[in-house]
């Protein structure tokens, strides 16, 4: 980790690239971030950089985090890891030291830290994943990890995501959007919208992640229940159609190339929920449990496989993608694919399908976070 008290390496040899990573965030996915963020930080070699772990406590406070990767893990599901809040607060600095780290210990002179090269803002969910980080460090002047403001705001959405989808030509499941207003005004109406999906319908909140308010509603007696769950987490909600009887989860990994080519697709990998659990949901993510079997790569006809790739890339490049994404498919059961979500910043946890992918796909764990700072740094900041 960064040696607080010498920010450069003056008279050590070259000066390795600052990186801050960014973790926590004020979002449902909080402690699957600080989860992520323990791998990513257990992962960069400090041979080649110089690293900053920054927290972002519950309540938004920035906070100058201690790297203890051991306390970012899940061990106990009802005691989920989270940001110390009481630790030293910290900032971004936006005036003649722009891009610099500024501790502000409680009673004491802040303390300039020096510039940030490139943050990795390992942040799932609203608040992180969906634009506004990015557009803190665009104003900042910062490099960063991942998609921009606009694909990033876009991929959260899943409204406006399927919006983009469709209209690059992209084959997607039928849905509808219940808005705070329509919910509360129309009820009736958002009702007739969702039963002309026909059922079983899944009702997720527009803009989460991790599964949190997600239910499967099987008849329109688990409408409102459901609906009203995922308005605990954002007052706009999604309606999917369910992919039917023996639809198959397929992902697939996309990477921007170093040498500015077409980004590239890993090898296509198949979650196959087990046991008690209806779909893929939090605990079948998460913990540690035989719930969930990840085949990587999937047992697919090679055509299949290949459509998939091209349709992840196309996705990337329909969004204006950076860096990295995720894109997850249903494969239906008379052979159709449809793009069920792009995710701008995919979990990197032990369990995580991402890495896992790349790591079939002969890219190790190390390598990957290793390429993802190398093409942060290597673009431009502002407009590109």
């Amino acid at each position: 980790m960064s040696d607080l008290s010498a920010p450069d390496d003056a008279g050590t040899g070259p000066v390795r690239p600052r990186v801050a990573v960014l973790f926590g965030g004020r979002s449902s996915e909080h402690a699957i971030s600080c989860v992520t963020a323990g791998s990513v930080l257990a992962s960069i070699d400090p041979q080649k950089y110089d690293v900053v772990p920054i927290g972002i406590a519950k309540d938004g406070r920035w906070v100058l985090e201690d790297g203890d990767t051991s306390r970012l893990a899940i061990e106990d599901p009802d005691k989920l890891p989270e940001v110390d809040g009481t630790l030293p607060v910290l900032s971004i600095a936006q005036d003649g030291l722009a891009g610099s780290l500024v501790v502000h210990p409680q009673g004491d002179v802040p303390a300039t830290l020096g510039r940030v090269d490139v943050v990795f803002p390992v942040l799932h969910g609203p608040f992180g994943e969906d634009g506004t980080i990015q557009g803190l460090l665009e104003i900042a002047d910062v490099r960063y990890v991942g998609a921009g403001v606009l694909a990033s705001a876009v991929g959260m959405d899943k409204h406006y995501m399927k919006v983009v989808f469709e209209s690059a030509g992209l084959p997607v499941l039928p849905y509808a959007v219940i808005t705070d207003r329509e919910w509360r005004s129309d009820p009736d109406a958002c009702r007739a919208e969702v039963d002309a999906l026909g059922y079983p319908v899944f009702v997720k909140p527009c803009r989460g992640g991790s599964s949190i308010g997600i239910s499967k509603v099987r008849s329109r007696d688990e409408l409102d229940a459901a609906v009203e769950e995922a308005r605990r987490w954002d007052p706009k909600v999604v309606v999917e159609a369910a992919a039917g009887e023996g639809a198959r989860e397929i992902e697939c990994g996309v990477l921007e190339s170093l040498g500015g080519e077409l980004p590239e697709a890993s090898v296509v990998a198949e979650i196959v929920v087990q046991g008690d659990h209806d779909f893929y949901d939090f605990a079948a993510k998460y913990l540690p449990e035989e719930s969930t079997r990840l085949d990587v790569p999937a047992d697919l006809d090679p055509t299949v496989a290949d459509e998939v790739r091209a349709l992840s890339v196309a996705a990337f490049e329909a969004l204006s993608c950076e860096g990295l994404a995720r894109v997850d498919f249903f494969l239906l059961a008379d052979g159709r694919l449809a793009v069920n979500e792009i995710n701008t910043m995919p979990g990197f946890t032990p369990t995580s399908m991402f890495p896992r992918m790349w790591a079939a796909s002969g890219l190790a764990y190390p390598d990957l976070v290793d390429r993802l700072l190398r093409l942060a740094l290597q673009r431009p900041t502002g407009l590109r």
